[in-house]
């Protein structure tokens, strides 16, 4: 089972020793120049909100460049890198078979706007790998990809109703950016200005991890409801796994109902298995969302699922959907050279022993200290909630004390660990992550917890 919360004992080693260069940032250094000139150029600064570290505080790292397990920043500062371009980095940085698959891709041209064989390639291993895929389409992103699968079920089943889950992330779709209200079940509430509320009127949000209200939610509106879609494993508030029975319960009640079910695996899907999620729990989704690992890192999503249902896709179909940059060369050759080495049971294998191993350690390491913290991870990712007690859904997740993470991550980032600059997103680990790097990270977090009780 991928999914596991094993006891351990805590693991030593010298984070220091991890790290190139100034044993700490200044106000003059090159990252914080380069924000502020970026501010004056680009909102915020980022070109994604989480990358300013507004909930973290302090400056964020311009990146030069990564390597296996590390990253470099511009004034030569080196990290252990946990966050790993948001998941992708299966394989880590800079991954030799995917630097010559883009270099010998690009010599030949960057983009065509026409079939080429390299989408062919990349759609047999896909569909080879995910149980539910007999069809893929490639889009350019994670948010295309779940947009275009709502659409495709709306028309497949002639329904309007979309049903989420508070905490899961799909993207910026208009009409997935709805947040759950006090109840366990609300109509959708815009989260962003400029997505009108008639948009996500049609979005129900439901509790993660709470089949009963959704079986409610059915009895008072089933015929109208056309997907339920939901993250498999979220991983957007945090690394939260589903109950026993929660997802298997979704796909019963879906077949029922004729609505659709739709796994979100833009982070599962050859992360915690070639197959996904869905694989190690054993679900048959009709539709399943795929995001930038398929393509190494480069910019790429995919839904596929049923034949039947992606035929309904234009041209074959009337469900209009297109893209110019859709089956980009460079990004189907980074993703065939990635995915071509996961097949190999062993990589799981080793993946989750790194994970487990660094999860036992972390919590053996507070527990020490002193510091009340809840560790959940599973195969190659792995979230360190600043609360005690389980964590379950949006409610759980959020009674996490974020002042104590902030401090966590300046800490730890001061000891040349890079971790993702908010409580709610997924540590992320990939085949460099060795037995040195964790032990390493423990030694850092081991000192960070130590802090931590000593302060507060």
């Amino acid at each position: 089972m991928v999914v596991t919360f094993p006891p351990g004992n805590a693991v030593t080693g010298d984070a220091r020793a991890h790290r190139e260069g100034p044993a700490s940032r200044h106000p003059t250094d090159r990252s914080a120049e380069l924000f502020e000139e970026a501010k004056t150029l680009i909102p915020g600064g980022v070109n994604s909100p989480v990358r300013a570290f507004a909930a973290v505080g302090g400056t964020p790292l311009f990146i030069s460049r990564g390597d296996g397990a590390y990253l470099w920043d511009v004034d030569g500062n080196r990290y252990v890198d946990y966050v790993m371009s948001w998941g992708p980095l299966v394989h880590g940085h800079a991954f030799p078979p995917v630097v010559e698959a883009v270099r010998t891709a690009a010599a030949l041209g960057t983009s065509f706007g026409a079939p080429s064989p390299a989408e062919v390639r990349l759609a047999r291993l896909v569909v080879d790998a995910v149980p539910s895929v007999e069809s893929v389409r490639f889009v350019s992103s994670g948010t295309e990809a779940a947009m275009s699968a709502v659409r495709l079920a709306r028309a497949w089943t002639g329904r309007d109703l979309i049903v989420k889950f508070a905490g899961n992330y799909h993207g910026h779709v208009d009409a997935l950016l709805a947040q759950a209200g006090s109840g366990s079940l609300t109509l959708g509430v815009p989260s962003s200005p400029g997505v009108p509320g008639v948009v996500t009127a049609a979005t129900m949000v439901a509790r993660y991890n709470d089949s009963a209200a959704v079986e409610t939610l059915f009895s008072e509106m089933g015929s109208n409801i056309a997907a339920v879609i939901v993250e498999p494993i979220a991983g957007n508030m945090g690394v939260v796994p589903p109950r026993e029975g929660f997802l298997q319960a979704l796909e019963d009640l879906t077949r029922r109902t004729g609505a659709l079910l739709v796994l979100d695996e833009v982070i599962t899907a050859f992360r915690v298995a070639a197959g996904g999620a869905q694989h190690v729990f054993d679900i048959h989704p009709d539709l399943t969302i795929l995001g930038k690992i398929i393509g190494g890192g480069l910019p790429v999503g995919a839904y596929g699922g049923r034949r039947d249902i992606m035929d309904r896709v234009a041209p074959v179909g009337p469900v209009y959907q297109a893209g110019t940059l859709s089956g980009n060369p460079l990004a189907m050759a980074a993703g065939i050279a990635s995915l071509e080495t996961l097949r190999d049971g062993a990589f799981y294998r080793d993946l989750e022993q790194a994970t487990a191993r660094l999860a036992a350690g972390l919590r053996q390491a507070a527990k020490e200290e002193g510091v009340p913290i809840t560790v959940n991870h599973c195969t190659g990712m792995l979230t360190v909630f600043f609360t005690d007690g389980p964590i379950h859904d949006l409610d759980d997740a959020q009674r996490s004390d974020v002042g104590l993470y902030a401090q966590f991550f300046q800490d730890m980032l001061e000891q040349g660990i890079y971790l993702p600059p908010s409580q709610f997103e997924s540590w992320m680990l990939s085949s460099r992550h060795t037995p040195e790097i964790v032990d390493a990270t423990l030694a850092g977090a081991r000192s960070a917890f130590g802090r931590i009780a000593r302060l507060n």
